[in-house]
């Protein structure tokens, strides 16, 4: 067999290895993510055996401080619906009433467990609302 017919015989087979690979990962990163949803969704149709990415803000003075973690509530951004967490773990420096957070959580009963260590904290955007000065330049 010609040497160079090899060499061209190898580079395709590498580069068809790699490419399927490269496939192989990008399909698994997407398939293992999961989207988060908000405290209404989750209420409308929550699975007992399924883990979920929970997103919202807590609930003002719902957060009960336990010697085997705390409790709070989650609720949607815009909205009333809320959903009651049970969370042992790291806590976030900034968490406090008021603040988004993101939390994966498994039903139970009518509780919602979070998953420990996965509380995250959203910390609030100085820019949402710019405040104008004299001669309009934004603060």
């Amino acid at each position: 067999m010609d040497p160079a017919r090899k060499r061209r015989i190898r580079l395709v087979v590498a580069l068809t290895a790699a490419l399927l690979l490269a496939g192989a990962l990008a399909y698994t990163s997407f398939s293992a993510s999961s989207s988060a949803v908000t405290p209404s969704q989750l209420l409308a149709s929550a699975d007992a055996n399924r883990s979920y990415q929970l997103t919202g803000k807590v609930v003002n003075g719902s957060i009960e401080r336990r010697a085997d973690g705390i409790t709070f509530r989650v609720r949607d951004r815009a909205g009333t619906a809320s959903v009651p967490v049970s969370y042992s773990g790291a806590i976030p420096d900034p968490f406090r009433d008021g603040r988004e957070v993101i939390i994966n959580v498994k039903k139970t009963g009518t509780t919602f467990v979070g998953e420990k260590d996965s509380l995250t904290t959203k910390c609030p955007s100085k820019f949402n609302e710019k405040q104008s000065q004299p001669g309009g330049q934004p603060s």
